[in-house]
Protein backbone atom coordinates (compact mmCIF):
# COMPACT_ATOMS: atom_id res chain seq x y z
CA UNK A 1 0.00 0.00 0.00
CA UNK A 2 1.32 3.44 -0.92
CA UNK A 3 2.66 5.36 2.07
CA UNK A 4 1.34 8.81 2.94
CA UNK A 5 4.00 11.32 1.96
CA UNK A 6 4.60 14.74 3.47
CA UNK A 7 4.36 16.28 0.00
CA UNK A 8 2.42 13.75 -2.10
CA UNK A 9 1.86 15.79 -5.26
CA UNK A 10 3.68 14.16 -8.20
CA UNK A 11 4.91 17.63 -9.06
CA UNK A 12 7.13 17.31 -5.98
CA UNK A 13 8.67 14.15 -7.41
CA UNK A 14 9.38 15.98 -10.67
CA UNK A 15 11.01 18.86 -8.76
CA UNK A 16 13.24 16.43 -6.87
CA UNK A 17 14.23 14.77 -10.15
CA UNK A 18 15.17 18.19 -11.53
CA UNK A 19 17.14 19.35 -8.50
CA UNK A 20 19.13 16.13 -8.34
CA UNK A 21 20.84 17.46 -11.50
CA UNK A 22 21.93 20.77 -9.94
CA UNK A 23 20.60 23.63 -7.78
CA UNK A 24 18.01 25.79 -9.58
CA UNK A 25 15.51 28.53 -8.92
CA UNK A 26 11.79 27.71 -9.46
CA UNK A 27 11.61 29.26 -12.93
CA UNK A 28 14.57 27.13 -14.06
CA UNK A 29 12.93 24.03 -12.58
CA UNK A 30 9.66 24.65 -14.43
CA UNK A 31 11.53 25.36 -17.68
CA UNK A 32 13.55 22.15 -17.32
CA UNK A 33 10.47 20.02 -16.58
CA UNK A 34 8.65 21.40 -19.62
CA UNK A 35 11.73 20.90 -21.78
CA UNK A 36 12.01 17.27 -20.65
CA UNK A 37 8.33 16.67 -21.46
CA UNK A 38 7.52 15.74 -17.87
CA UNK A 39 3.90 16.82 -18.47
CA UNK A 40 3.55 13.69 -20.61
CA UNK A 41 4.85 11.50 -17.79
CA UNK A 42 3.02 12.97 -14.80
CA UNK A 43 -0.14 14.88 -14.00
CA UNK A 44 1.58 18.18 -13.20
CA UNK A 45 -0.69 20.85 -11.72
CA UNK A 46 1.27 24.01 -12.44
CA UNK A 47 -1.13 26.17 -10.43
CA UNK A 48 0.23 24.62 -7.24
CA UNK A 49 3.90 24.81 -8.31
CA UNK A 50 5.08 27.47 -5.84
CA UNK A 51 2.98 25.97 -3.03
CA UNK A 52 4.68 22.63 -3.65
CA UNK A 53 8.10 24.32 -3.59
CA UNK A 54 7.29 25.99 -0.25
CA UNK A 55 5.98 22.73 1.25
CA UNK A 56 9.07 20.83 0.12
CA UNK A 57 11.30 23.41 1.77
CA UNK A 58 9.14 23.29 4.91
CA UNK A 59 9.60 19.52 5.16
CA UNK A 60 13.33 19.65 4.48
CA UNK A 61 13.29 17.96 1.07
CA UNK A 62 14.91 21.00 -0.53
CA UNK A 63 16.74 23.98 0.94
CA UNK A 64 17.35 27.54 -0.23
CA UNK A 65 21.03 28.18 -0.86
CA UNK A 66 21.05 31.67 -2.34
CA UNK A 67 18.93 34.42 -3.83
CA UNK A 68 19.78 36.06 -7.13
CA UNK A 69 18.51 39.09 -8.97
CA UNK A 70 19.03 39.97 -12.63
CA UNK A 71 18.45 43.63 -13.46
CA UNK A 72 14.92 44.70 -12.56
CA UNK A 73 13.59 41.14 -12.38
CA UNK A 74 12.18 39.86 -9.06
CA UNK A 75 14.59 38.15 -6.72
CA UNK A 76 14.87 34.42 -7.33
CA UNK A 77 15.68 31.85 -4.66
CA UNK A 78 17.93 28.98 -5.71
CA UNK A 79 17.17 25.61 -4.13
CA UNK A 80 19.16 22.43 -3.83
CA UNK A 81 17.99 18.94 -2.93
CA UNK A 82 18.80 17.73 0.60
CA UNK A 83 19.82 14.27 1.72
CA UNK A 84 16.23 13.77 2.89
CA UNK A 85 15.06 14.85 -0.56
CA UNK A 86 17.34 12.34 -2.26
CA UNK A 87 16.05 9.58 0.02
CA UNK A 88 12.47 10.62 -0.78
CA UNK A 89 13.18 10.61 -4.53
CA UNK A 90 14.61 7.08 -4.39
CA UNK A 91 11.91 5.75 -2.03
CA UNK A 92 9.07 7.26 -4.08
CA UNK A 93 10.53 5.91 -7.32
CA UNK A 94 10.81 2.44 -5.78
CA UNK A 95 7.16 2.58 -4.80
CA UNK A 96 6.00 3.71 -8.24
CA UNK A 97 8.04 1.02 -10.00
CA UNK A 98 7.29 -1.89 -7.66
CA UNK A 99 3.69 -1.41 -6.49
CA UNK A 100 0.74 -1.72 -8.91
CA UNK A 101 -2.02 0.83 -8.33
CA UNK A 102 -5.55 0.70 -9.70
CA UNK A 103 -5.90 3.55 -12.20
CA UNK A 104 -9.14 4.56 -13.91
CA UNK A 105 -8.68 5.61 -17.54
CA UNK A 106 -11.55 7.44 -19.28
CA UNK A 107 -11.89 4.55 -21.75
CA UNK A 108 -12.66 2.19 -18.86
CA UNK A 109 -15.41 4.54 -17.72
CA UNK A 110 -16.91 4.48 -21.20
CA UNK A 111 -16.74 0.68 -21.39
CA UNK A 112 -18.53 0.42 -18.06
CA UNK A 113 -21.62 2.07 -19.59
CA UNK A 114 -21.28 0.90 -23.21
CA UNK A 115 -24.65 -0.86 -22.90
CA UNK A 116 -26.22 2.62 -23.23
CA UNK A 117 -25.28 2.45 -26.93
CA UNK A 118 -26.81 0.29 -29.65
CA UNK A 119 -24.31 -2.46 -30.53
CA UNK A 120 -23.99 -1.14 -34.09
CA UNK A 121 -23.05 2.31 -32.80
CA UNK A 122 -20.63 0.79 -30.31
CA UNK A 123 -18.91 -1.02 -33.19
CA UNK A 124 -18.69 2.18 -35.21
CA UNK A 125 -17.20 4.12 -32.29
CA UNK A 126 -14.74 1.36 -31.41
CA UNK A 127 -13.59 1.28 -35.04
CA UNK A 128 -13.09 5.05 -34.92
CA UNK A 129 -11.06 4.75 -31.72
CA UNK A 130 -9.01 1.92 -33.21
CA UNK A 131 -8.21 4.00 -36.29
CA UNK A 132 -7.02 6.91 -34.17
CA UNK A 133 -5.00 4.55 -31.97
CA UNK A 134 -3.31 2.98 -34.98
CA UNK A 135 -2.41 6.40 -36.38
CA UNK A 136 -0.94 7.41 -33.03
CA UNK A 137 0.95 4.14 -32.65
CA UNK A 138 2.55 4.51 -36.09
CA UNK A 139 3.60 8.09 -35.29
CA UNK A 140 4.98 7.15 -31.87
CA UNK A 141 6.94 4.22 -33.27
CA UNK A 142 8.55 6.55 -35.79
CA UNK A 143 9.28 9.18 -33.14
CA UNK A 144 10.72 6.59 -30.75
CA UNK A 145 12.99 5.18 -33.45
CA UNK A 146 14.24 8.70 -34.23
CA UNK A 147 14.84 9.52 -30.56
CA UNK A 148 16.72 6.23 -30.05
CA UNK A 149 19.40 7.44 -32.46
CA UNK A 150 20.60 10.10 -30.03
CA UNK A 151 18.97 9.40 -26.63
CA UNK A 152 19.97 6.45 -24.40
CA UNK A 153 17.18 3.91 -23.98
CA UNK A 154 17.27 4.52 -20.21
CA UNK A 155 15.58 7.87 -20.87
CA UNK A 156 13.02 6.46 -23.31
CA UNK A 157 11.55 3.55 -21.34
CA UNK A 158 8.48 5.58 -20.35
CA UNK A 159 7.81 6.23 -24.06
CA UNK A 160 8.18 2.50 -24.74
CA UNK A 161 5.64 1.84 -21.97
CA UNK A 162 3.14 4.30 -23.48
CA UNK A 163 3.51 2.62 -26.85
CA UNK A 164 3.11 -0.87 -25.37
CA UNK A 165 -0.11 0.15 -23.59
CA UNK A 166 -1.57 1.58 -26.78
CA UNK A 167 -0.59 -1.51 -28.76
CA UNK A 168 -2.23 -3.73 -26.13
CA UNK A 169 -5.39 -1.60 -26.17
CA UNK A 170 -5.54 -1.74 -29.97
CA UNK A 171 -5.15 -5.53 -29.91
CA UNK A 172 -7.93 -5.86 -27.34
CA UNK A 173 -10.28 -3.61 -29.34
CA UNK A 174 -9.62 -5.67 -32.48
CA UNK A 175 -10.55 -8.81 -30.54
CA UNK A 176 -13.73 -7.23 -29.16
CA UNK A 177 -14.73 -5.96 -32.60
CA UNK A 178 -14.22 -9.43 -34.07
CA UNK A 179 -16.71 -10.86 -31.54
CA UNK A 180 -19.25 -8.07 -32.03
CA UNK A 181 -19.10 -8.23 -35.83
CA UNK A 182 -19.21 -12.03 -36.02
CA UNK A 183 -22.09 -12.24 -33.54
CA UNK A 184 -20.13 -14.40 -31.10
CA UNK A 185 -20.14 -11.81 -28.29
CA UNK A 186 -22.17 -13.36 -25.41
CA UNK A 187 -25.55 -11.64 -24.89
CA UNK A 188 -25.30 -9.61 -28.10
CA UNK A 189 -28.86 -10.46 -29.17
CA UNK A 190 -30.22 -9.34 -25.81
CA UNK A 191 -28.20 -6.11 -25.94
CA UNK A 192 -29.52 -5.41 -29.42
CA UNK A 193 -33.11 -6.25 -28.43
CA UNK A 194 -33.05 -3.79 -25.52
CA UNK A 195 -32.31 -0.93 -27.91
CA UNK A 196 -34.67 -2.07 -30.64
CA UNK A 197 -37.69 -2.85 -28.42
CA UNK A 198 -37.07 -0.47 -25.55
CA UNK A 199 -37.73 -3.30 -23.09
CA UNK A 200 -35.24 -4.60 -20.53
CA UNK A 201 -35.47 -8.39 -20.10
CA UNK A 202 -36.52 -9.54 -16.65
CA UNK A 203 -33.27 -11.44 -16.12
CA UNK A 204 -31.22 -8.26 -16.68
CA UNK A 205 -33.42 -6.26 -14.30
CA UNK A 206 -33.03 -8.98 -11.66
CA UNK A 207 -29.25 -8.99 -12.15
CA UNK A 208 -29.12 -5.21 -11.73
CA UNK A 209 -31.16 -5.42 -8.54
CA UNK A 210 -28.93 -8.14 -7.09
CA UNK A 211 -25.83 -6.10 -7.92
CA UNK A 212 -27.30 -3.00 -6.33
CA UNK A 213 -28.17 -4.83 -3.12
CA UNK A 214 -24.74 -6.45 -2.98
CA UNK A 215 -26.06 -10.01 -3.14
Amino acid sequence: MAKRRKVGNLLALAVLAALVQRPMHPYEIATALRGWGKERDMDLKWGSFYTVIRNMAKHGLIVAVESTREGRRPERTVYRITDAGREELVDWTRELISTPMHERPRFRAGLSVISALHPDEAVELLRRRLGLLEEGIAAEREELAEQARTIPRLFLVENEYDLALKEAEAAWIRSLLAELESGTFPGLDTWRAVHETGEVPAELSALAERSRSGE
